[in-house]
C-alpha cells in the first residue's frame, strides 16, 4: 500500500521539510531528470544524502534500510533520503519523471519488478444465502443437514447445543459457531430452555476458513454489534442492503480470523482497553438478562458494574449503537415473546410481569418493535 509522505511516516529513511519551505530549498548539485518506468525500477544507495522532488506525472519513492523490506509513498513533495538507504522510483500511472539532487551520483545496486501498490483484500464473502433470526420453543430438536454452503450460528438469548463431528458445544448467550461446507451438524436444547439465536449461511473465496470452523467463540462487543446492525439492515430491505450485508459479514469474519491466527496482534494497550470496556458491557448485559422481570434504570445497571451511568451511556453507544435504555426494552420485549411461547400468563400478567405501567403500554412497545400486537403474535405462534 502507498502511504503518505510525511516527516512522521518517513522517519527512519530520510527528512521531509515542511512544504512552506519546499520552494526556498538550494542545492548546489543540478538537477539530473529522471524518466520512470511502471513495470521495473532501478534500486540506487549512496553514501550522502540524496534529494528528490517530483516532476511530471505520479511516481511512487520506495524506501529500505535492509535492501529487501521496502516501503512506498507518493511523491507528491521534496523529499531528502538518507545515505545508506536503498531507495527506487517508479511511475504510479502513466509517464512520470522526478528531478533528484546529489553531491555524488548514487551508486546502482539492483533492480525490482513493480508490484501493483493498490489495496487489495483476501476474505470475499462471495454470497449471503440465508440469513435468519431464529426463536425456537423449549426443548427443541433440529436433526441435522449438511450444505455447499457455510453456516454461522450466534446465540442472542439462552443456551443451544451444537453438534458436528462428533462434538458437542454449549453454546451460551454471546457463542457462536460457524460450520464448513459440507460439514453435517445439528443443533437442541435442553428441555425447558427456548433459545433465540442468529444463523447465517454465505460462501467465501480467498481464505480457508478452517482454523474457524467447529469452535466455540465468544462474540466481542465489536462482533455483536455487526451481528445487530445486520439484523437492522436486513429489515430496512433497500438498494443497497445487500451489499452492506455482504460487507458487514466480510468485517465479521476477518475479526475471527485474527482473533484466530493472531490472538496476540494490535497494542497491548489497545487491547486492554477495549478488553476492559467488553467486560462492562457484557456484565450489564448479564445482569439486564438476569432480572428482566425486575425494575430496571440505567442509573440501576451502572450500579451494579460500578460505572457512571454516562460511561455506561457511552459504552452502550460506541460498542451497540444503542443506548442502555433501549437495549433494556428490547430484551423485555424479547422476554415477552418467549413468555407469550410459554402461554402460562395472559398479556396483563405479562405486563406486569415485566415491570411495564399498564397492559396497554406493553401492547404499544411490542407493536412498535415488531410491528404485531401481542396477540397477532400470539395466534401466529400457536
Amino acid at each position: 500500500m502507498i502511504r503518505n509522505l510525511n516527516q512522521v511516516n518517513f522517519q527512519g529513511f530520510g527528512t521531509v521539510p515542511p512544504e512552506r519551505n519546499q520552494r526556498d530549498q538550494k542545492f548546489d548539485a543540478p538537477a539530473g531528470e529522471w524518466q520512470l518506468s511502471q513495470e521495473r525500477a532501478e534500486l540506487f544507495r549512496s553514501d550522502s544524502d540524496v534529494w528528490i522532488a517530483p516532476g511530471t506525472g505520479m511516481s511512487v519513492l520506495s524506501v529500505s534500510r535492509d535492501g529487501e523490506n521496502f516501503q512506498h509513498f507518493y511523491l507528491d513533495k521534496l523529499v531528502s533520503v538518507r545515505g545508506g538507504v536503498t531507495f527506487g522510483l517508479e511511475a504510479f500511472m502513466g509517464e512520470a519523471a522526478v528531478r533528484v539532487f546529489y553531491a555524488q551520483p548514487p551508486r546502482l545496486v539492483g533492480s525490482r519488478s513493480v508490484d501493483p501498490q493498490q489495496v487489495d483484500r483476501q476474505l470475499r464473502v462471495e454470497c449471503i444465502y440465508t440469513f435468519f433470526y431464529q426463536e425456537k420453543e423449549q426443548g427443541f430438536v433440529f436433526p441435522g443437514e449438511s450444505h455447499p454452503m457455510a453456516e454461522l450460528t450466534y446465540v442472542d438469548q439462552g443456551e443451544l447445543h451444537s453438534v458436528a463431528d462428533g462434538q458437542d458445544l454449549l453454546l451460551k448467550q454471546g457463542d457462536l459457531v460457524i460450520y464448513g461446507p459440507d460439514q453435517w451438524h445439528m443443533q437442541y436444547a435442553q428441555i425447558g430452555v427456548a433459545p433465540r439465536y442468529v444463523t447465517l449461511s454465505f460462501t467465501v473465496s480467498g481464505v480457508e476458513l478452517t482454523p474457524l470452523l467447529n469452535r466455540k467463540f465468544t462474540a466481542t462487543q465489536s462482533m455483536v454489534g455487526i451481528l445487530k446492525y445486520m439484523l437492522r439492515e436486513q429489515e430496512k430491505a433497500d438498494l443497497f442492503s445487500n451489499d452492506i450485508l455482504i460487507s458487514e459479514l466480510n468485517l465479521l469474519l476477518l475479526l475471527l480470523l485474527r482473533e484466530t491466527v493472531n490472538p496476540k496482534g494490535g497494542k497491548l494497550q489497545t487491547a486492554n482497553a477495549i478488553h476492559s470496556e467488553n467486560e462492562i458491557i457484557r456484565r450489564a448485559q448479564q445482569y439486564v438478562s438476569a432480572h428482566i422481570r425486575e425494575k430496571l434504570s440505567v442509573p440501576l445497571v451502572a450500579r451494579q458494574v460500578d460505572v457512571s451511568p454516562s460511561y455506561l451511556t457511552a459504552l452502550f453507544h460506541k460498542n451497540l449503537q444503542i443506548s442502555p435504555g433501549e437495549y433494556i426494552r428490547r430484551v423485555k420485549l424479547q422476554e415477552s415473546k418467549q413468555m407469550i411461547r410459554e402461554n402460562n400468563l395472559n398479556f396483563t400478567e405479562i405486563a406486569a410481569a415485566l415491570q411495564y405501567s399498564t397492559v396497554h403500554h406493553f401492547s404499544r412497545q411490542f407493536k412498535e418493535k415488531f410491528g404485531i400486537t401481542p396477540s397477532e403474535y400470539a395466534k401466529s405462534v400457536r
